[in-house]
């Protein structure tokens, strides 16, 4: 069951809530629920089928899909606020790869099902539009992810990941293994572990037991 403070954020973050009618804001209530799920969960898969709609009330989602060979390759990451929509890819037709999503900390979410949801967005059209907005607009994330990849050098890609963590959470130390990094960036541990060992003797970066802290802001941004 949702509480009033879970009613407030289905109503502040939901897509078009104020556009839709009282019965069908009614049925999004029915069918919602408050997950609390542990961190390195995985909370959804191609065989297990779509999850719905998820709203992260807590925590950080690792939105990711698998090559061939069987290769994680991160998409983008979803924070506390956030909404899920890629989880429903059973409702959006469109999107035809496997999505994969897990947790890399303790999660509470709010799950709204798929056949909810689905019965919603055929009949508002407002929903059905900014749907769609919002997976074109994490589509372009993955296209740019993909980019990154394929074009941009390792030591590029790495300085621009350090700063991008430090401007998130306001430090210059990213509390991160070599490992989780990796994931993160799509890559094997032993590529982050030779660059960050260049970046270290270059004084970039001071290497510690499960962390990175940056030295030199300057010198990162420069790659």
């Amino acid at each position: 069951m949702l509480n009033k403070n879970q009613y407030e954020l289905l109503s502040s973050h939901f897509p078009a809530w104020d556009k839709l009618t009282a019965n069908q804001q009614q049925l999004i209530i029915d069918n919602a629920s408050l997950l609390s799920v542990k961190k390195n969960s995985l909370i959804q898969n191609t065989s297990a089928g779509c999850s719905g709609i998820l709203i992260i009330k807590q925590g950080t989602l690792r939105v990711y899909t698998l090559s061939e060979q069987g290769k994680e390759i991160t998409l983008y990451r979803l924070n506390t606020g956030d909404i899920c929509i890629l989880s429903a890819s059973c409702v959006i037709r469109d999107i035809t790869f496997d999505i994969y999503i897990d947790t890399l900390t303790d999660c509470q979410l709010i799950q709204i099902l798929p056949c909810a949801f689905a019965r919603v967005i055929q009949e508002n059209i407002h929903l059905e539009a900014l749907t769609y907005k919002l997976a074109t607009q994490r589509l372009c994330t993955v296209t740019w992810a993909m980019q990154q990849m394929i074009f941009t050098s390792f030591d590029k890609r790495l300085a621009e990941f350090l700063l991008n963590e430090s401007r998130s959470t306001g430090s210059d130390e990213i509390n991160m293994t070599h490992e989780q990094i990796a994931k993160l960036m799509g890559t094997a541990r032993e590529v982050v572990t030779r660059m960050l060992k260049y970046f270290s003797n270059e004084n970039y970066v001071q290497l510690m037991r499960g962390k990175v802290k940056i030295l030199n802001k300057q010198a990162l941004e420069k790659l």
